[in-house]
C-alpha cells in the first residue's frame, strides 16, 4: 500500500516567492491497485511521482510503503521496492534488449540463468518473441516495441511498486491502445501498485481503479472512473472528464457485469408453448430464449403469440439475428442495438452458452440513475 499524508513541494521562483507544486495532498493506494493521477500540465503530477521515488525530496509530509516511511529507507533500498517508467523510455543504445531489461536484476546479484528466464518471461506477457529480440538492439526496434520493453524492464525485478510518468504519451495511437491491453493483462497477473501520470481522460478510465483529479498542486476528487464520471465533484472535474461523461460510463461495464446480476430464465425446444407463456408471465417477460442442451440459444418466443398458441417451443421460435459477448462493454452493445435496430439483445460467455440479456431501456436506466459500480474501498 502506498499512502501520501499531507504531503507539499514549495519550489522557489525567480522573484524569491513560492508557490506550492504540491499542497499538502492526502492519498492511499490499496495495495495491488492501480490510481491514475489525472490533470492538465503543471498540476503537480509528475512532481507528486518524483516525490514517492526521491527524485524530488518533499518539503514537508509523508510518504508510506507498507506503513513503513520512506525517509527512513536508504535510496537503493528504497527503489529496490519500486519500478520507474517514463514517456522519454530511456533504452541504453549500447546495450542488447536483453541487456536493458535485466539490468537492475544484474546490479542485484541474480545469476545469468534467471536473469535470462526473467526476460523471456516478461517478453512474452508484451507479444514479443524472446528469441527474435533479445539479442537486438534498441535502434533495430520501433517506438511501440521500445515502448514495450521500458515497462517490462520496470518489472524485471519484481519490485511490489510501479510509478508510471505518461509512459504510453510517446505511442501512436493504435499501438497505445495495443499496450495499454496488454499492460492490462499482466497488472491482472502481476498485482502490482501502481501509480501512474496522465492528462488523457480516456486513459485514465480505462486503465484505473481509482483517479486522483489534481489542479493547482490540490486533489480536487479521488474516485473510481464510474463514479468520477457518475459523480463529478465541481464543474472542473465535469469539464475536464468531458460533456460526453454520461456516454463514458457505458464503456466501463461489461455485458457480463450486468447478466451477473440477472436470473437467467430459458426453455428448450420441447418446451410447451403454455409452459413457456407461464414462465413469461409469471415474470413480466415480453420473450423468453430458447436454448439447446450446450445453452446456446436457438433463438426465442414472444410472450404475445404464446397466450394463444398450442405446440412446443421449437415449432415456433424466432431467429437471434445480433448476440453480444460477455466481455463486450455497453457501449458496443448500445451500438449493435442501435445498428439493428432491436430493443433487446441476447450476451453469450466465451463459450456461447446464453447468460442473460440487455435491452435499451436497461442501458437508458443505468445512465440516469447515477449509480456507481462501486465505493472506493481505503483502509
Amino acid at each position: 500500500m502506498i499512502k501520501l499524508e499531507d504531503l507539499t513541494k514549495l519550489f522557489k521562483q525567480k522573484n524569491s516567492q513560492s508557490f506550492h507544486a504540491v499542497d499538502h495532498i492526502n492519498l492511499t493506494v490499496p495495495a495491488g491497485e492501480m490510481c491514475v493521477l489525472l490533470g492538465p500540465s503543471g498540476c503537480g503530477k509528475t512532481t507528486t511521482l518524483k516525490m514517492i521515488n526521491r527524485l524530488i525530496t518533499p518539503t514537508s509530509g509523508r510518504i508510506l510503503i507498507n506503513d513503513e516511511d520512506t525517509t527512513n529507507m536508504d535510496t537503493v533500498s528504497l527503489r529496490r521496492k519500486i519500478g520507474y517508467v517514463i514517456q522519454q523510455i530511456g533504452l541504453f543504445p549500447n546495450m542488447t534488449i536483453e541487456e536493458n531489461i535485466t539490468i537492475v536484476p544484474r546490479m542485484l546479484g541474480w545469476n545469468k540463468k534467471a536473469c535470462h528466464e526473467r526476460a523471456c518471461e516478461l517478453m512474452s506477457m508484451v507479444a514479443l518473441e524472446p528469441k527474435h529480440f533479445l539479442k537486438r538492439y534498441p535502434r533495430e526496434l520501433s517506438g511501440g516495441q521500445q515502448q514495450r520493453i521500458g515497462v517490462i524492464r520496470a518489472l524485471a525485478a519484481d519490485p511490489p511498486v510501479l510509478l508510471m510518468d505518461e509512459p504510453f504519451g510517446a505511442v501512436d495511437p493504435i499501438n497505445r491502445k495495443a499496450i495499454q491491453n496488454e499492460f492490462q493483462e499482466m497488472q491482472r497477473t502481476l498485482n502490482k501498485t501502481v501509480i501512474l501520470v496522465s492528462h488523457d481522460v480516456d486513459e485514465a478510465l480505462k486503465l484505473g481503479d481509482r483517479i486522483a483529479v489534481f489542479r493547482k498542486g490540490k486533489i480536487i476528487q479521488c474516485a473510481t472512473p464510474d463514479e468520477l464520471l457518475a459523480k463529478p465533484a465541481n464543474e472542473f472535474v465535469a469539464s475536464f472528464v468531458g460533456q460526453d461523461r454520461t456516454l463514458k460510463r457505458l464503456l466501463l461495464v461489461q455485458a457480463g457485469d450486468v447478466t451477473d446480476m440477472q436470473e437467467t430464465l430459458t426453455v428448450r425446444r420441447s418446451t410447451p408453448m403454455k409452459a413457456a407463456f407461464n414462465i413469461m408471465d409469471d415474470n413480466d417477460m415480453r420473450s423468453i430464449i430458447v436454448v439447446n442442451d450446450d445453452e446456446k440459444p436457438l433463438g426465442f418466443i414472444k410472450r404475445r403469440e404464446a397466450r394463444e398458441i398450442v405446440g412446443i417451443c421449437g415449432d415456433f421460435t424466432h431467429p437471434i439475428t445480433i448476440t453480444a459477448k460477455a466481455e463486450e462493454n455497453l457501449r458496443v452493445v448500445l451500438s449493435k442495438l442501435y445498428e439493428h435496430n432491436m430493443v433487446w439483445m441476447p450476451i453469450v460467455d466465451e463459450e456461447g452458452r446464453y447468460s442473460g440479456e440487455i435491452s435499451q431501456d436497461y442501458i437508458a436506466s443505468y445512465l440516469s440513475s447515477g449509480r456507481t459500480r462501486r465505493e472506493l474501498a481505503v483502509k
